[in-house]
């Protein structure tokens, strides 16, 4: 089998020319909501305590799409919005999960994430390159101390999808791609 590695540019582009073909970013979310969700459904203790932390980009919408998910299943989890700010795309599935009465704290009103069965990093996709500062530092922080089970949308938060390497980074268990 032939694997192909495409650089974060050319997967940014592969998602432009999916959305003008027919393939909206709304359902590229969606879709990633659900591959995170067949995951949990596998990793899942019966009645399990079960966090997602976002961020304010499209990998924070993937996450909010999972939220969605969850809450059509009847399944409880509770959501932390690490920092202020939404993607057009992820604004719309954070209404929508608001609509569906998800539970939501603070970053701060997390503490460190103890009591949670499984976690779900959802704060930084394959576009970040830089340096971690700030809230989503903390939220990584308090992630990779966490004992739950780690499970990453996309991409390890922290990570730069061209270079593999992340000063900080999420210390996941399993990263779940689409």
């Amino acid at each position: 089998m032939k694997h192909r590695i495409v650089t974060a540019a050319q997967m940014k582009e592969i998602e432009r020319a999916g959305n003008a073909h027919g393939l909206p970013y709304l359902q590229m979310m969606e879709n990633a909501g659900l591959a995170a969700y067949t995951q949990l459904r596998a990793q899942l203790p019966l009645g399990g305590a079960l966090l997602i932390v976002c961020g304010k980009g499209n990998n924070g919408g993937d996450g909010y799409a999972l939220a969605c998910i969850l809450a059509r299943h009847s399944m409880a989890f509770t959501i932390v919005r690490a920092v202020e700010g939404f993607s057009k795309d992820g604004l719309y599935y954070y209404q929508l999960a608001k609509s569906l009465g998800v539970n939501e704290i603070s970053l701060y009103d997390a503490g460190n994430f103890e009591g949670y069965d499984i976690v779900v990093d959802c704060l930084l996709g394959t576009g970040f390159s830089g340096k971690v500062e700030g809230e989503i530092a903390q939220a990584i922080t308090q992630i990779n101390m966490t004992p739950a089970y780690v499970v990453s949308a996309d991409i390890n938060s922290g990570i730069n999808g061209d270079t593999g390497y992340g000063e900080l980074a999420v210390n996941s268990d399993i990263t779940v791609s689409i």
